[in-house]
Order: structure tokens, then C-alpha cells, then sequence
């Protein structure tokens, strides 16, 4: 009976690690997160300026389910702390009220500062800050905030669609 019990919380514990902010960075294609700088994808781009800034204060802060301080973020809780620290804007908490927020916008249409979302699993569940140039910023569940590329291995073909906030 212990072992069940026992079995059944760490599948609970999983479902929610997996079920907020799922993804599985160790599979990205390259280590941008070291390697950008935002005049290459956002010239004049004020809101880009004042997220990258966010962006490199938290760089490399981990991943922690519900987390959003610099002791850990998930993807919806960086999203949160960096357009309030940036914008002075309060965005909904979770991915999926900032799902039903916002303006949607076509892929074409894409702009520094617009929130992406990621379909893992057959729902939407990850999210992050778009940059430009097809990277984006974001809380990874392995890797900590880091900046990743839309095309990159984990990432293509999981893109679901964009909001934007203003």
C-alpha cells in the first residue's frame, strides 16, 4: 500500500511539472542563449531593449514549477516578472489564461516582444517571449531561462500560435 501510495504522488508531482511549462530543452539544435544580441533581430526596438535586459539579469536562472523570481521561474512566471520588470505591464499568471488574452497574430506578423506558444503533447503548454530573427526567451524545464530558435530541433513544428500584449 506504501509503494502506491508513494507511486501515485510522484506521478502527480510529474503530471504538474510537465502539465505548466513543458519542454525539453536538451533537444534544441544550438546554444543561442549565448550567443544573441538585439540589435540583430530589433533595431530601434525599444520593448525588445528592455526585455533583452530582463532577459540577461535572469539568464540561466532555473526552472521551478510556479516560480517567478530570479530563485525560479516557469515559462509563464519569466513571462510575468519579465514584462512587469520591463513594461510595467501585468500579463495573466498561466499559460492558458494568457492563451484566452491578448491579440492573437498571424505567424507573418510576429514582433519583437509577442508571447509564443508551443503545442507539446497535444495542448498548448509552453510559452515564451518572441526577439526576433526566430529566437525567443523563455523558462526551459531542463535548462533554466535560456534564448532558443523557432526552427530548432525541439522547437519546429510544435509553434502554435502568438499573442500579443499592449
Amino acid at each position: 500500500m506504501a509503494n502506491i501510495v508513494k507511486h501515485t504522488v510522484l506521478a502527480v508531482l510529474v503530471s504538474f511539472v510537465l502539465g505548466g511549462c513543458a519542454s525539453n530543452q536538451h533537444l534544441s539544435s544550438s546554444p543561442l542563449h549565448t550567443q544573441y544580441h538585439p540589435e540583430e533581430s530589433a533595431p530601434g526596438s525599444v520593448k525588445a531593449d528592455k526585455l533583452w535586459q530582463v532577459f540577461e539579469r535572469y539568464q540561466g536562472a532555473p526552472y521551478h514549477y510556479g516560480g517567478t523570481t530570479g530563485r525560479g521561474f516557469d515559462c509563464s512566471g519569466f513571462i510575468t516578472t519579465a514584462y512587469r520588470e520591463s513594461l510595467g505591464q501585468q500579463l495573466p499568471r498561466t499559460t492558458s489564461l494568457m492563451l484566452r488574452h491578448g491579440e492573437a497574430i498571424s505567424p507573418g506578423d510576429i514582433e519583437p516582444g509577442d508571447i509564443v506558444f508551443f503545442r507539446i503533447a497535444g495542448k498548448d503548454q509552453h510559452a515564451g517571449i518572441y526577439m526576433g530573427d526566430n529566437r525567443f526567451i523563455h523558462a526551459s524545464t531542463s535548462s533554466g531561462v535560456i534564448m532558443s530558435d523557432l526552427n530548432g530541433y525541439y522547437w519546429r513544428g510544435r509553434f502554435s500560435q502568438a499573442r500579443r500584449f499592449e
